[in-house]
């Protein structure tokens, strides 16, 4: 074990260096800063020590899908000091959050969360016998609303474990001994949150993209001192720890066992819907008073079991999951522009594989739920596709025929 923090702050800022570039591999962000990986990571270290390290600009500007959003994008070396303070505090905090908050959390995820509220639903109905309703809520403008000055108390009541006491996480290699230097960790989780992105960040596209996008949804209209931008690692983190409170009263105040959150999208079960609209009432002002936030007046969602309800990208019925209408239709776009590209030209081994990347990737999605004839349409057409790959036995993925990837080596 190393007993020297500076020294095992050298080993975690390489190892957090590693998880950062997984997914960012041809970014010109990243490409720049691996030509000197090595000597840029212990400029860092040395700026971390001496506590000099500044946050750079991020890149600012607006996807259109699934839905219409604000994204700051930190440059690569700030994802580097992300991942650092996630792999340092995220084990003290995981261990505190409930089981069925499902976001950015190891093994959960979006799957998972609409498996365990299919389950809830079961469960409640007694196997679909008996009556049960099923409250959907949704918070508005939630990152843009997040209390920074709220988000620090809360951050330091949870944290508590990690200052004082020794403590070794069984699911990362990151060790906290009694060299563990939490005032520089907490120094770099206050740069992070009190960092404002807006102030000086390049903006990508036009300020036009902006026009119709709600206030809500936006750190440009954000109330001083509140709002977290959207994409961070870090921001993932901080919203599951801003509500957590907010778990812990539905689940131990308002007694509430079928119950599921993945961000700001929360769903409870029940076999009365007056208990539910009730509790509705109760979790507004517990919001407002607690957390500064409003449930979304539009998104309230109450019904019997048997009209289902979407989460997470599906729509659960009784006994079935299928996926939402939107990822459908992206899905069938995805397929219209791999034709149309495929009828233009003659495709190289990179451009198959590209292909095959896109396709699997829905694919990989739709496994998970009742979508068999959706893709059982794909082998009634003749689609350009078929040329040069087939979709394996159950449909689940998309192959290149070898014979295509020997020959397309050659271009």
């Amino acid at each position: 074990m190393i007993n020297d923090f500076a020294e095992q702050l050298k080993y975690d800022l390489f190892s957090a260096y590693y998880e950062a570039r997984k997914n960012k591999r041809n970014t010109w962000n990243q490409l720049r800063f691996e030509i000197e990986y090595e000597h840029n990571l212990l400029v860092m270290w040395e700026k971390i020590l001496n506590r000099t390290y500044e946050i750079r600009k991020s890149i600012a500007f607006i996807v259109n899908e699934p839905v219409k959003r604000e994204i700051f994008a930190a440059d690569f070396s700030d994802r580097i000091i992300h991942h650092l303070i996630f792999n340092y505090i995220n084990p003290i905090l995981d261990k505190q959050f409930i089981p069925d908050s499902y976001s950015c959390r190891q093994g959960k995820g979006t799957h998972y969360g609409v498996q365990r509220i299919a389950e809830f639903v079961k469960s409640c109905s007694h196997n679909y016998t008996q009556d049960c309703y099923i409250l959907k809520l949704d918070i508005k403008g939630y990152f843009m609303g997040m209390n920074k000055h709220l988000l620090v108390q809360k951050l330091h009541k949870m944290l508590d474990p990690l200052r004082y006491k020794p403590f070794v996480s069984e699911e990362s290699s990151f060790c906290w001994n009694d060299f563990f230097d939490f005032d520089l960790v907490w120094w770099l989780i206050e740069k992070v949150i009190w960092n404002d992105p807006k102030k000086m960040c390049i903006v990508k596209g036009k300020r036009s993209d902006w026009d119709d996008l709600p206030p809500s949804k936006s750190l440009y209209h954000a109330t001083q001192d509140c709002g977290l931008p959207i994409g961070n690692l870090t921001s993932q983190l901080f919203s599951n720890v801003y509500l957590h409170s907010l778990d812990v009263f539905i689940k131990s105040e308002l007694k509430f066992q079928y119950y599921g959150r993945y961000v700001d999208d929360f769903i409870i079960i029940h076999e009365d819907k007056n208990v539910l609209l009730k509790a509705k009432k109760q979790i507004e002002e517990f919001l407002l008073q607690q957390n500064e936030l409003q449930l979304h007046p539009q998104k309230f969602y109450l019904q019997h079991y048997t009209k289902g309800v979407k989460f997470l990208g599906a729509f659960i019925k009784p006994n079935r999951c299928y996926i939402e209408n939107r990822t459908k239709k992206k899905f069938y776009k995805v397929v219209d522009e791999i034709e149309y590209f495929l009828s233009e030209r003659e495709p190289h081994r990179k451009e198959l594989e590209q292909v095959r990347a896109k396709l699997n990737s829905y694919l990989g999605i739709m496994k998970h739920y009742r979508t068999y004839n959706i893709k059982r349409i794909l082998l009634t057409k003749p689609y350009k596709l078929f040329k040069y790959g087939y979709l394996n036995t159950h449909l689940h993925k998309y192959c290149i025929k070898k014979k295509c990837l020997e020959f397309s080596a050659f271009f």
